[in-house]
């Protein structure tokens, strides 16, 4: 798109946290994933900061070795929905699984959500990777597809949902009383698809929206999950631990983008972070050893399990290597686990370093406002991120980024100083989504 390249922001809202043990904290209110007025604070805080979006993060399975977060909590579209009724600029983007659900009816709520949200609206498409969500839907975990066939699954499943999407031109519904005339029937389309694992013949019984199509997002770093996002995504939530890290990603799915014949600067990429900020370095640094002390080696091996099949760890010792484990977990997060993995060896780490470092990760994004503005910018301007995805670890880290790096950021001429549009693409940078069908009569 025309202009200065501005950084973009979202904000994670994930009530207790997505910490294994951040509900412990003393000013953490421990009904906060299910508490309507902690969504609408979050939001409207990030809204404040003009932020792009906020994010519901979502999983199907539980078991009693989860993180207090995922135990109880909302549903994303149900949720987002109400944030629309309480917000106006902000994107409101969700998490449904493509594994296990149904095109026809996510298409449908997504362009509810965006006809509520008057174009607000985004889908972050993930495959489940939980072998025992299975359980949950009348199947046995043998019949839980591969990490192939899910992305297979996924790619199918989004040309139904877009195709639906394109059931009505966007002029379909021409309200002539006069002449009894709802809409007109040239402009609607039946989908008619049959494909490997969908037959939907549609057409969607809702129109189309203020941004054309919901805004669709990725959070896959597989190879498979990579793929996926340069042929379909708009936006990629992803995780680097180090700019260089994030500058190999971010040159990966751009390249990838274009051989799909589409542009990448239309791709958003936004790495998650988690900024613990202090108003000097030794007051970040005590907030993130408050955090640390907060989690027990017993729920840090819970944590780790849950990236492995929910593998059980206490049966190892805790300050041996790293136990050899195979291929568990190469079905399930395979990019989380590849690369715990493969630090454990070139690292030499034992177990307990591994589960502590994964429960509590130690990032870059630990200091003073200045140090994390310096941080987001050096980032962005060296090609490591298009912006960021910030996931509050602590009850005060998003007020302290919106109260105290954004006006830096506003400062330095690199993040808006107000929302340029009304809907998540045009705030985003990216184009209204024409209809399939109106491009065939161009």
């Amino acid at each position: 798109m025309a202009g200065k390249r501005q950084i973009k922001f979202g904000a994670i809202i994930h009530g207790v946290g997505g910490n294994i043990s951040g509900w412990r904290h003393p000013k953490v209110l421990t009904n906060s994933s299910v508490n309507l007025n902690f969504y609408t604070q979050q939001a409207q805080k990030a809204e404040e900061g003009k932020f792009d979006l906020v994010f519901i993060a979502d999983g199907l399975f539980i078991n009693e070795k989860s993180i207090p977060h995922f135990l109880n909590r909302f549903e994303p579209i149900t949720i987002l929905s109400a944030l629309a009724a309480l917000t106006s600029k902000i994107g409101l983007v969700g998490t449904v699984s493509t594994s296990y659900s149904e095109p026809f009816t996510i298409a449908r709520q997504f362009a509810s959500l965006d006809h509520i949200s008057n174009g607000r609206a985004g889908w972050n498409v993930v495959t489940t990777p939980l072998e025992n969500t299975a359980l949950n839907y009348n199947k046995t975990v043998d019949e839980h597809p591969d990490h192939a066939k899910r992305y297979r699954i996924a790619e199918e499943y989004l040309e139904v949902a877009t195709g639906l999407w394109d059931s009505w031109d966007d002029d379909a519904f021409v309200g002539d009383k006069e002449n009894d005339q709802f809409f007109d029937p040239s402009k609607l389309h039946q989908l008619n698809h049959q494909g490997e694992f969908f037959s939907v013949q549609g057409p969607l019984n809702i129109g189309r929206t203020k941004q054309g199509q919901p805004v669709i997002f990725q959070a896959g770093s597989s190879e498979a999950g990579k793929r996926l996002a340069a042929k379909d995504a708009d936006a990629i939530f992803t995780m680097a631990k180090t700019l260089q890290e994030a500058q190999g990603f971010y040159q990966d799915v751009k390249e990838q983008v274009k051989t799909f014949g589409r542009n990448p600067d239309e791709v958003v990429i936004l790495p998650g972070i988690s900024p613990i900020i202090g108003d000097t370095e030794e007051e970040a640094e005590r907030k993130y050893e408050e955090l640390a002390n907060l989690v027990s080696i017993e729920r840090a091996l819970a944590y780790l399990g849950r990236y492995f099949d929910h593998h059980d760890f206490s049966q190892y010792p805790l300050d041996e290597a790293f136990p050899d484990l195979g291929d568990i977990g190469a079905n399930s997060f395979r990019s989380h686990t590849d690369r715990i993995k493969r630090e454990a060896i070139e690292q030499k780490l034992t177990l307990r370093q591994i589960a502590l470092r994964e429960a509590t990760p130690r990032t870059q994004f630990i200091g003073t406002p200045d140090k994390i503005a310096d941080l987001v910018q050096l980032w962005f301007e060296e090609r490591g991120a298009d912006g960021f995805i910030i996931a509050a670890t602590l009850p005060d880290a998003l007020d302290n980024f919106v109260d105290k790096v954004v006006p830096i950021l506003q400062q330095r001429g690199i993040y808006r100083e107000d929302y340029e549009a009304d809907t998540l693409r045009g705030n985003l940078g990216l184009p209204f989504k024409q209809s399939r069908y109106i491009k065939q009569t161009v």
